[in-house]
């Protein structure tokens, strides 16, 4: 298999396996647990949280573990809106956004809270003096995400959160899709929230963390006892939160993202050489992440191209039901042409790639190029 779906998820680093492996099969204990089983794993709970703060350049005790992206991003919005609710009942977001953030918002409608959904532009890129613009005296939260999942295009998330800073109003972003690829410093973004998800940073499913700059308290998304200094109940999965850790702190150290680029880029030319123009490439040309390529294949369905090719994986962008075909809200919200959206397909490649794998995957995309008819 030719794995290019890293935005997706990643393999396991093998130094993450390591890491994890005496709390698997050793160290069972439970970190507030007062024994030295527990103790050991409190002190492995409390070294993963300073791993995770040296990649977003933040103190330990800012860091909150939790599930996943997901729980996250609910856990920022939906706690807020409680903790603000006397203040006001106005979220800003954009119409790119992932799930995470879009369904929260969306529940919170139900119960009166009102959601400004800020559009992009033909490249999938929000306008920050547009976000500026949207903020009234009842905004209490601004939620854009750092890059977008589908097509890799960055948001201007540092001059957004200046607009944010200006007005008094709280600035969250879902950095799960950027984490680990370029700079995720919470200082340098400006932000007082920030997500992250372990599965793309070479760690298992299942775990993830959530950065609350000091001195804000919003209400537990989880209650019960007071793990994680009462802001998130439930025992820690230690195995997991040890895995994040290394990951975190393998992300943290230098990298040059430009090998990253040079596959990107060399899968984009071998399938614009096979393609010629029924290959157009999706999201920002530059301002993107250095791991991703959306391209749309000209009159085709992206699903069938990848069956065309089923030792490769990757992701298709456009949802396509039996006889209906639709957009996916992030096409319909960059205004892709349905010609276009409907072959989307998003390939990312990562830590453990190679440009031999690329090649093969150019080889089998080439052959795809006679084999998929119009649609």
């Amino acid at each position: 298999m030719i794995y290019l779906d890293y935005n997706a998820s990643t393999p396991v680093d093998p130094a993450v396996a390591e890491a994890m492996k005496p709390h698997i099969e050793r160290y069972f204990g439970n970190p507030s647990s007062s024994h030295s089983i527990g103790r050991h794993e409190r002190e492995a709970v409390d070294r993963a949280r300073a791993q995770v703060a040296g990649l977003w350049g933040c103190q330990p005790s800012e860091v909150v573990f939790t599930s996943g992206g997901t729980e996250a991003n609910n856990h920022v919005i939906k706690g807020v809106a409680h903790t603000l609710r006397d203040r006001g009942k106005h979220i800003i977001t954009s119409t790119v956004e992932h799930p995470a953030t879009m369904n929260p918002c969306r529940f919170l409608e139900a119960y009166g809270y009102e959601i400004t959904y800020v559009p992009c532009d033909a490249t999938g890129m929000v306008d920050a003096a547009a976000v500026g613009h949207e903020i009234r005296p009842d905004t209490i939260l601004i939620s854009i995400m750092h890059a977008q999942n589908e097509v890799g295009t960055m948001q201007p998330i540092a001059e957004i959160s200046e607009y944010a800073r200006e007005a008094g109003v709280w600035m969250h972003t879902d950095a799960a899709q950027s984490c680990g690829k370029v700079s995720t410093r919470v200082d340098d973004l400006g932000v007082d929230f920030l997500s992250i998800a372990g599965h793309k940073l070479c760690v298992p499913k299942g775990i993830g963390a959530l950065y609350i700059r000091h001195g804000i308290e919003i209400e537990p998304l989880h209650h019960g006892a007071g793990h994680e200094s009462g802001r998130r109940a439930g025992t820690e999965p230690v195995a997991g939160v040890v895995a994040l850790g290394k990951g975190a702190e393998i992300a943290a150290a230098p990298t040059d993202h430009s090998e990253t680029e040079r596959l990107r880029d060399r899968l984009h030319a071998g399938l614009k050489e096979a393609w010629g123009e029924d290959v157009v490439l999706i999201g920002h040309a530059e301002q993107r992440l250095p791991n991703t390529l959306t391209v749309g294949f000209r009159g085709r369905i992206g699903a069938e191209v990848l069956a065309a090719c089923p030792e490769l994986c990757a992701s298709t962008g456009a949802a396509c039901h039996a006889s209906q075909r639709k957009r996916s809200d992030v096409m319909t919200a960059m205004n892709v042409p349905e010609v276009i959206a409907f072959g989307a397909v998003r390939f990312s490649v990562g830590r453990f790639s190679t440009e031999a794998e690329v090649d093969q995957a150019i080889e089998m995309l080439a052959a795809a190029a006679s084999q998929v008819s119009t649609a």
